[in-house]
């Protein structure tokens, strides 16, 4: 009898307490991240509108970008200030201050108020990692538990900005490490990602569901041109990349001040705001989705949209590059679908998952993304292009923190970061 509760009662004990406990942080991280996520969504949301409605504050966007930079340095977190510092904090050691909540709340919003090109899902990660940090030091969690719970802190407020708390969860688990998926922090995540969702939909935030109606039925023909596309889009996706990437570089070698680096940063996308003629490019740019999926887009909006992207965030502006991601991939599935013989909304759709997962390397989460924000009537269609994605576009990503842990061409473990 002892030989058998050992055995099996003891065992038993452990899963259900351990499911308890992670099931009470869960729910107090849902209700915090997402109380923070949804005033973090409307702060974007009226920011954005009055930029849109006022149109002298594209010329405040130098003096925002002065005020973010002495924010962080007057709070000595300009080193410890993007999403990598986030996914070094599970890899490692390395503990990020709550501090950096507040800092890129605001930042993200002064961005959004002047016309910065950037998004928001970069901030959010942000907000609800330093958020899991800070309470799991106050709860005194050892090391594996404070990494679930910053995952746990991502999941929640990406959940709550987007409405898609299957996406947030997965994406959070999969983009630390690609090739593995620790699955015990699936349950933390989801359900932290679940309560925050429905608390932002209970307080107004509403859901992003982008559903088009299903385009041409499963053949050969189409899923060939499908796989053109999608190739096209991971190309496109290591150019959106190292755009990213090297625009920094440069700034930061041309102006070494970030006072000059950021002010010189505001000034060209004043520049070039006014020598495009329209503000389809400033804010996230899910107007140019939009406007994708309706048929409606230039020839050229995507190398546009990277453009504008890489300037703002270069120069030290805040906020996230998923969103303009979907946009420059939505923009180059809607123009080129008149050469591959595909309706603008299939094109879309098939370029903004593309293009989204070969920015961040995550197959599953964006499968997963596809259903929640188009529905599956296209899911074959979907999972094609993200697989070719993902493979033909190397190891390059958006986040240098980001571990390839096994190859992308064989079952083989490299272990390296992203380029």
């Amino acid at each position: 009898m002892k030989t058998y509760l050992q055995n099996h009662l003891k065992p038993a004990c452990t899963f259900a307490l351990t499911f308890l406990k992670w099931l009470a942080l869960a729910l107090g991280m849902g209700i915090v991240c997402g109380i923070v996520g949804t005033a973090f969504h409307f702060s974007i949301h009226y920011a954005t509108d009055l930029f849109q409605s006022h149109s002298w504050l594209l010329y405040l966007l130098p003096l925002f970008g002065i005020v973010i930079v002495f924010l962080y340095q007057q709070q000595n977190m300009e080193h410890h200030s993007d999403t990598n510092a986030i996914l070094n904090s599970i890899h490692s050691p390395e503990k990020v201050s709550i501090r950096l909540a507040p800092l890129i709340f605001i930042g993200t919003t002064l961005t959004h108020l002047g016309g910065g090109s950037a998004g928001r899902e970069g901030a959010a990660l942000q907000i609800g990692g330093s958020i899991g940090t800070y309470i799991s030091q106050k709860l005194k969690l050892p090391p594996r538990d404070r990494s679930v719970l910053i995952m746990c802190g991502m999941s929640a407020v990406f959940s709550a900005l987007f409405s898609t708390p299957v996406t947030a969860a997965v994406f959070c688990m999969e983009v630390i490490s690609v090739g593995i998926i620790h699955y015990s922090a699936l349950v933390p995540c989801l359900f932290s990602a679940i309560i925050a969702n429905y608390l932002a939909s209970f307080l107004g935030v509403t859901p992003s569901y982008l559903g088009i109606p299903l385009s041409a039925e499963f053949s050969l023909v189409i899923a060939g041109k499908v796989l053109i596309l999608s190739a096209v889009c991971a190309l496109v996706s290591i150019l959106f990349c190292v755009t990213i990437h090297k625009g920094g570089s440069l700034y930061k070698r041309l102006f070494p001040n970030p006072y000059f680096r950021i002010l010189a940063g505001g000034i060209l996308v004043i520049l070039l705001t006014l020598l495009v003629g329209n503000r389809d490019f400033n804010n996230s740019g899910m107007d140019l989705v939009a406007s994708a999926l309706s048929g409606r887009t230039g020839s050229w909006d995507f190398l546009l949209k990277i453009l504008f992207t890489a300037v703002t965030l270069g120069a030290g502006f805040k906020g996230g590059e998923i969103v303009p991601s979907f946009a420059v991939g939505a923009t180059l599935g809607c123009a080129l679908s008149p050469l591959l013989g595909i309706t603008p909304q299939l094109g879309a759709a098939v370029g903004l998952l593309s293009l989204f997962c070969g920015v961040v390397n995550c197959p599953l989460a964006t499968i997963l993304l596809g259903i929640e924000l188009f529905g599956s009537g296209n899911l074959l269609l979907y999972c094609l292009a993200i697989s070719v994605s993902y493979m033909l576009s190397g190891y390059y990503g958006l986040y240098s923190a980001q571990r390839i842990v096994y190859s992308k061409l064989e079952p083989h473990f490299i272990d390296k970061p992203t380029k």
